[in-house]
């Protein structure tokens, strides 16, 4: 019975006359199961069986629940070959035996009939289903009544006509089908003749890592001072690993500290059928070779935190499969997120995924090419760091976490409405109403500390971030030191954290250093400690107003922190105000009205409230000035930091009282929601191009110091208004981070707990720097803060 049907009888029952009906009783069922989370039953091989899908089912599993665990349930019906004794973890709903044809029939049953599962997601390899179950897995898809997305894991280009016709039956049976490379999805098109519409590109997903040092990861295992080529999986004659080790005599000449780690067991299936045979053929040809000083066996099948680390120690992945009809590979995905140059042969989903700048494309079994490629790479260190770069560039938007996205969309999609019953209408009849689609809602990560930590050195955060290795030439800026510190004061205040303070203390420290005999502030600070050039060259009010809200924020949270650390910094306060009536930039009065605002919180002073008024009585000037009918706005552009400017006048306002400055606030801020967001969601100005009075703005080039600054002039307005519009918008907001963009794909990394630079039209900038971490880590703590106020 499906979910329609359920209502269905509901509606009868609540509707009818006979005095057997219980209302109260059924309006209650009703209740309950609209509180259901829809539930996704995945059906594949899972571990503890050893096979590429079963791992790879877990990862993506992983990442839905990570990500969506608010928005549906997640299970498994797993399935196996024979009789197996496998200890399934506890998502694993049920157990389904592909050799047992009964059981097909039985299986579909359970599934159509289990009111729980709104949605059915396959994960499609020819060898699951073989002989006579061929034929029953395709009767198994008629069966079922619920939606079906089936992902196929190989797809093979000119079939004869009984594989093709196979194709055609599951492709008609199922909702929409998923392939991970565009030769794939044209493979179904051109030879199977699927409908383009019902075909979905998914990429195979790969892990983020840290990018740990390679130096300090071969030291660890034992590999010091070896060139280091890998090739990892569960070995079978189709890996191709011979025609490495017949390469490596030749590799060996020119490089002769090279070492070749062959790491995985032997594929169960292939044990069952021939044992160890080919990775005997294996050991002998390093004797024949006399390779015994530069061959490793790894024979385990290893946890993945291991497997990632011999990844990322590794020179140069090496992918030789003979197939040339593997459609992709989950071991190549693996290595290219790594960081990994590759030398692979020509599988298709070699060729669509590297280019020039990526990796190295070698015939199958050529064993010359292969020693050739790796001579090259190895003989040329800035060819090896573009190809590591580009390959990360190139492989990042397959992340599981981006992966999870574009499967959740997809799902979203394929389940259509959730009916529900109006069970108080005043129609005596159903509404099948307004009920959305599975509702998505992001999961905030958990507050990582670890990006931040690692770009804080004793003198204080450093700018700038190659992918996220701290890049100490960029010096230290004012800038970043000052966010720094206030999103130190919010963790603090969140969590108690002792370890904070000595952060807080480091940060500022800097600022101070930073001061000047005159109370203002320089912003750039080479790694030497001395201040640069740039100080001269570059207008800082915007920095020294920044220094004045970071102060006033640490003052204003005096109850929390240690006398001495409020003690510093009022005195570095003080003098800094000397400089504030001189300042006119618009986004440095700002800041300086947010600071002060936050100073005067708790003991007041007149001194403050005075600068505020005259800070805030330039800005409605401004605004006054520039403002039209159709552009409410202090300038004739709309830059960065917005909405610091509608902030302030409200903060202004909460202190002296002035309509005009909440008036000005809410026109403004009203202006710039109305420029930034839109049903999909926030687009913020882009950093490629102002968007000028009576123009456009360049459509892509965001940034997340906007999306974050939008977030706390949200949570103000809410603060003051109770709108829960506001609300809502902090919540879209927040979720460009989590990939509610063009793109779908994060912006905040929760491997690192770094965020990335910006997102551009076609791809993420995956360095991450202070300015970006220090966003997001303000913007997380505030979504924090209003979360535990809704639940409340």
């Amino acid at each position: 019975m499906n979910n329609e049907i359920v209502f269905d009888v509901l509606e009868n029952a609540i509707h009818t006359s006979s005095p057997a009906a219980n209302p109260k009783k059924l309006v209650e069922m009703h209740q309950i199961f609209r509180k259901q989370l829809p539930e996704i039953l995945f059906i594949t091989s899972y571990p503890p069986r050893e096979c590429g899908i079963a791992t790879y089912s877990q990862d993506l599993l992983k990442a839905l629940k990570n990500q969506y665990r608010n928005s549906f349930s997640l299970k498994v019906c797993a399935l196996e070959t024979g009789t197996n004794d496998y200890s399934y973890p506890k998502e694993v709903k049920y157990q389904f035996n592909t050799q047992d044809l009964p059981q097909y029939q039985e299986m579909a049953h359970l599934i159509n009939i289990d009111m729980k599962i709104e949605l059915v997601l396959i994960q499609h390899e020819f060898g699951f289903f073989q002989g006579k179950a061929e034929g029953a897995f395709l009767q198994f898809l008629s069966w079922l009544t619920k939606p079906v997305v089936i992902v196929f894991h190989t797809v093979l280009p000119r079939p004869d006509a009984g594989l093709k016709e196979k194709v055609q039956k599951i492709a008609e049976a199922c909702a929409s089908i998923v392939v991970m490379t565009q030769n794939s999805a044209q493979v179904l098109i051109d030879d199977y003749g699927v409908l383009p519409e019902k075909i979905e590109v998914i990429p195979h997903g790969t892990h983020l890592v840290p990018h740990l040092d390679k130096t300090t990861l071969k030291e660890k295992y034992g590999l010091s001072n070896r060139k280091v080529l890998s090739t990892f999986g569960l070995l079978n004659a189709g890996k191709g690993i011979e025609t490495t080790l017949d390469a490596l005599p030749a590799i060996i000449s020119q490089h002769p500290e090279i070492l070749f780690l062959i790491i995985g067991k032997t594929h169960p299936g292939v044990i069952q059928s021939e044992g160890e045979k080919y990775r005997v053929m294996l050991e002998q040809k390093v004797q024949q070779l006399q390779l015994h000083d530069h061959v490793i066996f790894i024979n385990r099948y290893l946890p993945l935190p291991d497997l990632l680390e011999y990844l990322q120690l590794t020179d140069v992945y090496l992918f030789t499969s003979r197939d040339p009809n593997q459609a992709v590979s989950g071991t190549f995905s693996y290595a290219m997120s790594c960081g990994c140059p590759i030398i692979s042969t020509p599988i298709p989903h070699a060729l669509e995924v590297l280019r020039d700048d990526s990796g190295i494309i070698v015939d199958f079994q050529h064993t010359a090419q292969l020693a050739n490629g790796v001579n090259r790479l190895m003989g040329d260190e800035s060819l090896m760091a573009a190809f590591r770069s580009n390959t990360l560039q190139r492989i990042v938007p397959s992340a599981w976490e981006n992966s999870a996205i574009a499967h959740a969309l997809l799902l979203q999609k394929v389940a259509g409405p959730r009916f529900g019953l109006n069970i108080f209408s005043k129609e005596p009849k159903v509404v099948r109403h307004q009920v959305e689609k599975i509702a998505l809602q992001n999961r905030l990560p958990e507050v990582n500390l670890e990006h931040v930590k690692k770009m804080t050195t004793d003198f204080g955060m450093i700018q700038f971030s190659k992918i996220n290795q701290p890049d100490i030439d960029s010096g230290y800026t004012l800038d970043d030191n000052a966010r720094a510190l206030i999103a130190m004061c919010m963790h603090y205040e969140s969590t108690g954290d002792q370890t904070d303070l000595a952060y807080l203390r480091i940060y500022l420290d800097f600022i101070q250093f930073c001061q000047q005999p005159e109370g203002d502030f320089l912003n750039y600070v080479d790694k030497a400690y001395l201040f640069t050039a740039q100080n001269s060259a570059t207008n800082l009010a915007d920095s020294n107003g920044r220094a004045i809200w970071a102060l006033g924020y640490l003052i204003s949270r005096r109850a929390l922190l240690p006398t001495a650390l409020v003690a510093a910094a009022k005195g570095i306060l003080q003098r800094a105000l000397l400089q504030v009536e001189g300042m006119h930039s618009t986004r440095a009065m700002a800041f300086v009205i947010k600071g002060l605002y936050y100073c005067n919180l708790e003991k007041k002073s007149l001194r403050n409230a005075r600068l505020i008024k005259t800070l805030a009585n330039r800005l409605v000037q401004m605004y006054r000035h520039e403002s039209e009918q159709h552009w409410q706005w202090y300038e004739g552009y709309l830059t960065y930091a917005n909405s610091i400017l509608p902030e302030a006048l409200l903060c202004a306002w909460l202190e002296t009282g002035a309509e005009v400055y909440k008036e000005t606030a809410e026109a403004s801020f009203n202006f710039l929601l109305s420029r930034t967001f839109d049903k999909t969601g926030i687009k913020v100005i882009s950093n490629q191009s102002w968007l000028y009075k009576g123009q456009e703005s360049a459509v892509y080039g965001e940034q997340p110091i906007d999306v974050a600054y939008t977030i706390f002039t949200l949570g103000k307005f809410y603060d003051v208004f109770q709108n829960e519009n506001y609300l809502h918008k902090m919540e879209t907001a927040f979720n460009w981070f989590l990939g509610n963009n063009h793109l779908h794909q994060i912006i905040y990394n929760p491997c690192t707990g770094g965020c990335y630079d910006g997102l551009e039209e076609k791809q993420v900038n995956l360095n991450q720097g202070a300015e970006s971490t220090l966003s997001y880590l303000m913007a997380r703590l505030t979504m924090e803060k209003y979360l535990k106020t809704q639940a409340k």
